[in-house]
């Protein structure tokens, strides 16, 4: 058995190193293959995507001192009577209200590129302005088939002469239409806007990531109307020392549906299905650049390498097996990836998709499940076909299951056991010395429905000897009811063999030749023995050992000398007795063994009260009390026909004592 155990060592460990090897070969090739396809526009897309759902979970507060928006909104329009735009007059107004209530600068996100039709206008802002305020410009990339050109649109110089600040307005949407990233124009609005506010603001990377922390509306604001009179309309403070935006921003934040002017989708559209103004938005931006909270995407050599170990830990999770464990460690693995970047984002302000590493593992893992499941089916396949001839559909498809049973060892079980013989083989045999293969053919279409019926019922297999059959029950699985299966299995035989014989008497007729007509006997008992793989290293049987398969064989053979076609061992008889109607039928020594043994048969149809004649004839035979010429033999074979031949016996041993 250690050289057994040494060999399966040596085995699963050649069989660890090749898997090591498929694994690490599958590990790179994910690798490469997810690193190349981070290079296209759909992955790009897909990751800031991911980026949308990870910055919106526990999304920050705004920070302290805040922009605030006065919003160009519907009520306004209706308070002040005018359509837009609005005379520059009203806007002069405006800055001079927000100057006078202490606003520390002032971003008017409105673009005065043209001269107004009534120069006074003009003349009325040109006044307002100075060095606190910022006035919006645009630059756009013009697209034509002769070549790309950037258009850049800027204030009035007039505006510009007195000390207001330009400051670019445009923004990059992504691919899909999302304003994500912190717009890289030097002079961006809210980078300028920050600068005469007093805060210095750094260059933020290329391709940042805005934070935002809500949806539309999140920023504190109030109608332009309300602005122009803060006094009577604000609360005394509402501007004081703050930075102020105004811009059109409709009072209800239109969906993405309706669309709408200098609206855009944010990372929070996701959530809300709301587009955010443009003036908000660049409220929001003016906070990421002045407290630098903005996210930093991750250097691609650093994506690259959290894909490689994504795909290394899955192979590891995976190196011995795959099953439901894996499922639920995949589950776990992908948390904690997901986890892991939402922590660098937070804390890093660094933004590494999750869907990479995340997709790296699972494809790992679920590559491997799938080889491992293709390997079981073909093995299972393997197995099932080289033994489904010789054990039990059970036996089989538990070795398919698990290959490593198929060594030798055993252990101490309750079976059934059952052997079934061919009465006079000896001498149907000798009838057809001349004919092999038509005996070969009698036996095999006899042994068929036997064996057919030991399979029907649950049991196993053991082997055939000649023309006897060995079967057990209670292993390799779990049968709680062995007994029973052993019995009806048995009397399943005893009715396939009725139809059997009825065939072969049809043919004879057909053929005008003497029928040949078979008989059985068959042996049960029930008892502990030791079952296993029995055999060399090179070639074992599934088979049971013990004196309780002794027993059965023994019985099998006393059959024949009471005339009954199956005898139980007591064990048996006590397991089945509540479903079969069982009848003793004597004690008896058996060959090999020096204790006496109860045998009992079953006899089906039996009514009780013939069965309690019986006991009585029985307990009679015991104690010495039977005559020859007592009425109740004949009796009793009326009653009970299928034991007639047993009576016979009973009454000529008396005779011959």
């Amino acid at each position: 058995m250690q050289a057994s155990g040494g060999r399966y060592g040596q085995l699963d460990a050649r069989r660890l190193a090749l898997r090591r090897l498929k694994l690490l070969g599958l590990a790179a090739f994910v690798s490469i293959a997810l690193s190349l396809a981070t290079l296209s526009n759909a992955w790009l897309l897909n990751e800031l995507r991911s980026f949308d759902y990870l910055s919106t979970i526990g999304t920050p507060p705004l920070p302290e001192n805040s922009p605030v928006v006065v919003a160009i909104d519907e009520p306004s329009m209706a308070e002040i009577g005018r359509q837009w735009p609005w005379p520059r007059a009203l806007h002069a107004r405006l800055i001079e209200a927000l100057r006078k209530a202490g606003a520390r600068a002032i971003g008017m996100d409105v673009i005065f590129a043209e001269p107004s039709a009534d120069p006074v206008n003009d003349d009325e802002l040109e006044k307002a302005l100075d060095t606190g305020v910022v006035l919006a410009g645009d630059q756009t990339l013009v697209e034509a088939p002769q070549a790309d050109q950037f258009v850049r649109t800027e204030p009035l110089a007039r505006f510009t002469a007195k000390g207001a600040r330009t400051g670019i307005a445009s923004v990059n949407l992504g691919g899909d239409g999302t304003l994500r990233s912190i717009p890289d124009y030097p002079d961006g609005f809210a980078a300028v806007l920050a600068g005469i506010a007093g805060t210095r603001t750094q260059p933020p990377p290329t391709d940042a990531l805005i934070q935002v922390f809500g949806p539309a509306r999140t920023y504190p604001t109030v109608s332009y109307y309300q602005a122009l009179d803060p006094t009577n309309f604000l609360p005394e403070g509402t501007f004081r020392d703050r930075v102020v935006l105004v811009g059109l921003s409709l009072q209800n934040a239109p969906s993405i549906a309706d669309g709408g002017a200098d609206a855009f989708a944010t990372s929070d559209t996701v959530h809300s299905n709301k587009l955010v103004s443009g003036v908000e938005m660049q409220a929001t931006i003016y906070d990421n650049l002045a407290h630098e909270l903005y996210i930093q995407r991750a250097p691609r050599p650093v994506v690259i390498a959290a894909i490689a170990f994504a795909a290394i830990l899955a192979a590891f999770a995976v190196l011995r097996t795959t099953g439901w464990r894996t499922l639920g460690s995949t589950i776990v693995a992908l948390s904690l990836i997901v986890l892991a970047s939402y922590v660098a984002m937070r804390l890093g302000h660094v933004f590494l998709s999750p869907l990479g590493p995340g997709l790296a593992f699972l494809t790992v893992a679920a590559g491997q499940a799938g080889l491992d499941y293709a390997e079981e089916r073909r093995r299972r396949h393997e197995i099932t076909r080289a033994f489904q001839q010789y054990l039990s559909p059970a036996l089989v498809e538990r070795l398919a299951k698990d290959p490593s049973h198929l060594k030798l060892g055993g252990e101490r079980r309750t079976l059934s056991i059952l052997f079934c013989d061919i009465r006079g083989f000896t001498t149907i045999a000798e009838e057809m010395k001349d004919d092999p293969e038509r005996l070969t053919t009698l036996v095999n279409r006899l042994l068929t429905p036997l064996s057919d019926a030991v399979l029907k019922q649950g049991g196993t297999i053991d082997k055939y000897i000649g023309d006897c059959l060995m079967a057990f029950w209670n292993a390799p699985l779990d049968d709680p009811d062995h007994a029973v299966h052993a019995v009806r299995a048995a009397l399943d035989m005893l009715t396939a063999l009725a139809r059997v014989n009825e065939e072969l008497e049809a043919e004879a007729k057909r053929e005008r030749r003497p029928a040949q007509t078979l008989r059985i006997g068959i042996g049960i008992n029930t008892g502990e023995c030791v079952v296993g793989n029995m055999g060399s290293h090179q070639r074992f049987d599934y088979s049971a050992l013990g004196d309780a398969v002794n027993l059965a064989s023994r019985l099998e053979g006393a059959s024949k000398d009471y005339g009954i076609s199956l005898l139980l061992g007591e064990e048996t008889a006590r397991l089945v007795e509540k479903t079969f109607p069982i009848a003793e039928l004597d004690r008896i020594t058996v060959k090999g063994r020096s204790t006496v043994s109860p045998v009992f048969t079953v006899t089906v149809g039996a009514k009780k009260e013939a069965l309690e004649r019986h006991r009585s004839f029985v307990q009679a035979k015991y104690d010495g009390a039977l005559l020859v010429d007592d009425a109740v033999f004949d009796q009793l074979k009326n009653a009970l026909p299928p034991l007639a031949r047993y009576y016979e016996r009973e009454r000529s041993r008396l005779v011959v004592r």
